[in-house]
């Protein structure tokens, strides 16, 4: 049996900078991102990119992305559904969209 445990939670991190604004009206809670390993990124080792289908969402912040980046590292993508917690239209452009992050794992019983 595969059960789903929280991992994490946060802001997308950088939503300002990237391609929010174009497909911002397309997200919905519960909307599924896709997590990838920015490796050549110059600002943070561990970067994990946050995408909509073609559209660049921003990271993982900092701080959240250590597991993530392990797990992505070792070939666990499979293993981690993230999607959109939390939409605020009026928030900051930085604390519009809340991720939820889960790991997948099989259950003996």
């Amino acid at each position: 049996m595969t059960r789903k445990e929280h991992l994490t939670h946060f802001n997308i991190a950088g939503f300002t900078y990237y391609e929010g604004v174009e497909c911002f009206n397309k997200l919905e809670i519960g909307t599924e991102l896709t997590l990838t390993l920015e490796p050549d990124n110059k600002y943070d080792a561990r970067a994990v990119a946050i995408h909509f289908k073609e559209f660049k969402l921003g990271f993982v912040p900092r701080s959240d992305n250590r597991i993530i980046f392990k797990l992505l590292t070792v070939g666990l993508e499979d293993a981690l559904i993230a999607r959109v917690q939390a939409i605020d239209k009026s928030e900051n452009p930085e604390h519009q969209v809340q991720v939820l992050v889960h790991l997948l794992h099989q259950k003996n019983n």
